[in-house]
């Protein structure tokens, strides 16, 4: 029975990750998956038998369930869309530490009898391994929730990817001098590769900055999928290993796209610290923009045969997806042809924008990938941005000196006018001078993106 519930949840959990792959049914699949875990979970604390008895400590067991859970239940109902990358990196990392301590107990279990073991290398390979990369992954997670919420800064050394390179370095030789030999020292040895584990992922998530994080939360996601993958290798857990490896696969295609979005290679990504500190490049004269007020704005819009918007952080940092959904809603009441053009990067993870705009139940035929919306902005009367930077920064086509050159962009400046709102002149996360800002077609309208919205969406209503 346990084992065809196993096999029940594995199935789930393909059949819910295949859904979450199309916006329309990836609420139906994140449930789906969702139903399938507690199965295995419930599976597990009644049906489970070794050499003819069950588990123990049920109350501690069913205790931890339940305070995890409450836990969980508040942390999302209440969290803000603007905290989401955050709360998603601090959950993975909380993954990631589950599998380094499963790597953890299982090796203070063999460790007296490590002789008397079968197959006793490949056993402590994995567990060593789900000990390295649940603990970097932890560490990682908990560096990179601490540098979304700004509670910590991005820091880099002279010569800090050596020293990364090195701590990585001595923690693989560590780890097969100890499975290889199985020195009288294993206890100790193993000690000190864990806390060298947690110091790589430290040090390896420190010096990269904010306009990279996407890719890094995508990575370490799937750090914390290999790390379960172990964990099912050492229980000999279907259901586990089959989770494991879907989020270590996913994560790792979901890397692999984010950095096509950048134009940047995974290696540039983790040494390169683009989007750090020293990302700014070199400040050049622009000249001169242009305000545009919101009665000029919505006379505008009101008259175009077809705006596009370009949501952005700033979006998600005014909470205004509701009312850009109203503002939506209002232009197609008088004809007005309305769409969103979504850059993959956009915002502080993978579909941050588009997670945005389905919580205010924007048809998802109306959100458009790069690639479309570029090849619909000749055609467009209005762009309206909406706290979104550098992801439409035309540097990145005409600049070689810049550091985002090369990265596919949004490419607003085709369209006929471009509306951009933000709330000052700053730069964006990247900390990157906006070329788009100072063009002649584009207007600058100052405030708060939600107050903004409403008073569009007044204007239009009263007087038009």
């Amino acid at each position: 029975m346990l084992s065809l519930i196993y096999l029940i949840g594995s199935v789930t959990f393909i059949v819910g990750l295949k859904m979450l792959s199309n916006p329309a049914t990836a609420r139906k699949g994140n449930a789906i998956a969702a139903g399938g875990m507690a199965l295995a979970i419930l599976g597990t604390i009644f049906l489970y038998r070794h050499n003819g008895h069950g588990l123990h400590n049920y109350g501690w067991i069913i205790t931890g369930l339940v305070v995890g859970g409450v836990i969980g239940l508040i942390s999302a109902r209440r969290v803000k869309m603007t905290a989401m990358p955050e709360m998603v990196s601090l959950f993975n990392g909380m993954g990631g530490a589950c599998a380094a301590l499963i790597s953890v107990v299982e090796f203070e279990y063999m460790a007296g009898t490590l002789a008397d073991i079968p197959n006793v290398h490949g056993q402590l390979g994995i567990i060593f391994a789900g000990m390295i990369i649940g603990a970097v992954s932890f560490a990682g997670s908990v560096i990179a929730w601490g540098k979304l919420n700004g509670r910590i800064r991005d820091i880099s050394f002279q010569g800090q990817h050596i020293v990364n390179l090195s701590v990585l370095a001595v923690i693989m030789l560590l780890t097969l001098f100890v499975t290889v030999t199985l020195p009288s020292a294993t206890v100790a040895l193993f000690a000190t590769v864990l806390v060298l584990s947690l110091v790589y992922g430290i040090f390896f998530v420190l010096p990269i900055g904010g306009a990279d994080m996407p890719v890094v939360i995508s990575l370490l996601n799937s750090f914390t999928g290999v790390a379960a993958a172990c964990g099912g290798f050492l229980y000999n857990n279907p259901v586990m290993l089959t989770g494991g490896i879907l989020v270590g696969s996913a994560g790792t295609i979901l890397t692999i796209l984010m950095c096509k979005a950048m134009n940047r290679s995974l290696k540039n990504v983790l040494i390169g610290a683009f989007g750090g500190a020293k990302a700014g490049g070199v400040t050049r004269e622009q000249g001169a923009y242009k305000e545009i007020g919101l009665s000029d704005t919505a006379v505008v819009m009101a008259y175009a045969h077809k705006v596009m918007i370009v949501p952005g952080y700033g979006l998600a940092v005014a909470q205004a997806q509701h009312a850009c959904h109203e503002l939506e809603t209002l232009l197609e009441a008088r004809g007005v042809e309305v769409r969103y053009a979504i850059h993959p990067v956009a915002g502080r993870m993978p579909g941050h924008m588009n997670v945005l705009l389905a919580e205010a139940d924007v048809p998802y035929d109306k959100l458009l990938e790069m690639e479309q919306a570029n090849g619909q902005f000749n055609t467009t009367d209005v762009v309206l941005i909406l706290g979104a930077n550098d992801v439409v920064n035309p540097a990145a086509k005409s600049d070689p000196s810049s550091p985002i050159y090369g990265m596919p962009i949004l490419e607003v400046e085709n369209a006929r006018s471009v509306i951009v709102n933000k709330r000052s002149m700053k730069p964006g996360y990247a900390g990157i001078e906006n070329d788009l800002f100072f063009q002649p077609k584009t207007s600058m309208l100052f405030g708060d993106a939600k107050q903004v919205l409403q008073q569009l969406v007044a204007e239009i209503v009263n007087s038009l």
